[in-house]
């Protein structure tokens, strides 16, 4: 993944270097999360004091995680967080190809006058770092940062606290590698994440057993309640409103995939997540096959995204936004029937 070009470049950043800051986007998942923790603890390994600054909440099934405790999260410790990015000396990108999805942090890092790096595998990044290190072909920045460490110091760099928080990053992106993981390299990296001494079962229990009760009960109404099923399109829904959450004690990262619950339906092709928040509704897209749901994020729900995953927002309300959802259907019918 790094050319000798990039390499000797990053190499001399790193070693004019003190202060590192690390950011990832707003409403983090396990790739964002799991992926700048371990790149942190590794620049820490070299002696660099190296921060990650997350713009909203932690999800709590992410707050075990090892070196969790380098995070700041900027909602809620904006001087913390300011001054950190203010003092970075080099700062990474890790995980969005867009500064707006900073949401707050986006102002600190155009302000910055440190060499930024951006590692990313979403397509269409915007040009906003001083190197761009992007590849769509990987399931997960997790991979992205496993390379990058290995490459740069080789793969003594790894530890058991570093492979766990690599492992979080590309289990959770790849959905348990049931997608975005149809190459070998993927298990070649997670064995070796193995191999480091991580218990994959506890960590996949840590991850996916652990929620609360509201959370499952929320689960199970969507699923009985508010699933709508398109079998014509191969399409199926979830929607939920900010009222409908609150009667459930939603928290961060109770949602997290429910926007897959669909695909256990035989011939679902396409399934969406609509959560409404304060001033917007939230879309998630998930596809299966060549269905490309960045394109249906792209030109309808200002987002974007990748070929089987990618999401977007909608300003109008969510009765108006399931509306045009279900108008667009019929424009996409050939490609979802043709799969």
């Amino acid at each position: 993944m790094l050319n000798d070009s990039n390499k000797s470049i990053i190499n001399g950043w790193l070693q004019n270097a003190d202060k590192v800051a690390i950011l990832t986007h707003t409403n983090p998942d396990g790739d964002a999360i799991g992926s700048s923790i371990a790149l942190a603890l590794a620049l820490r390994k070299k002696g660099l004091d190296a921060q990650v600054i997350i713009p909203d909440g932690l999800p709590d099934f992410l707050r075990w995680l090892p070196g969790i405790e380098l995070s700041t999260t900027f909602a809620y410790k904006k001087e913390k967080a300011s001054e950190i990015v203010k003092n970075a000396d080099l700062i990474f990108c890790l995980d969005f190809n867009d500064p707006k999805r900073l949401s707050g942090v986006e102002e600190l890092l155009e302000a910055s006058r440190a060499k930024k790096i951006l590692i990313d595998h979403h397509q269409d990044p915007l040009s906003f770092t001083d190197l761009a290190i992007t590849d769509t072909s990987r399931g997960s920045v997790g991979e992205m940062i496993y390379l990058f460490l290995t490459g740069l110091y080789g793969r003594d760099i790894l530890d058991k606290d570093i492979a766990s928080c690599l492992y979080v990053a590309i289990m959770t992106d790849t959905g348990n590698f049931t997608y975005a993981s149809s190459y070998p390299e993927v298990f070649h990296i997670a064995g070796d994440l193995v191999e480091c001494g991580i218990d994959k079962d506890d960590i996949y229990s840590k991850v996916y057993d652990a929620f609360s009760e509201d959370r499952m009960r929320l689960q199970g109404y969507c699923m009985q309640e508010k699933m709508v099923v398109l079998p014509q399109f191969h399409t199926a829904y979830i929607s939920l409103t900010e009222d409908e959450l609150k009667r459930f004690n939603h928290r961060k990262g109770d949602t997290e995939g429910f926007v897959n619950i669909p695909f256990g339906i035989k011939g679902i092709l396409f399934s969406a997540l609509f959560i409404e928040k304060k001033d917007l509704i939230r879309v998630s897209f998930r596809s299966r096959g060549n269905f490309p749901v960045n394109k249906v994020a792209s030109e309808h729900f200002r987002g974007g995204g990748h070929t089987n995953a990618a999401g977007g927002d909608s300003f109008i309300s969510m009765e108006e936004t399931l509306v045009k959802f279900e108008s667009l259907l019929p424009v996409y019918k050939n490609l979802l029937t043709n799969e």
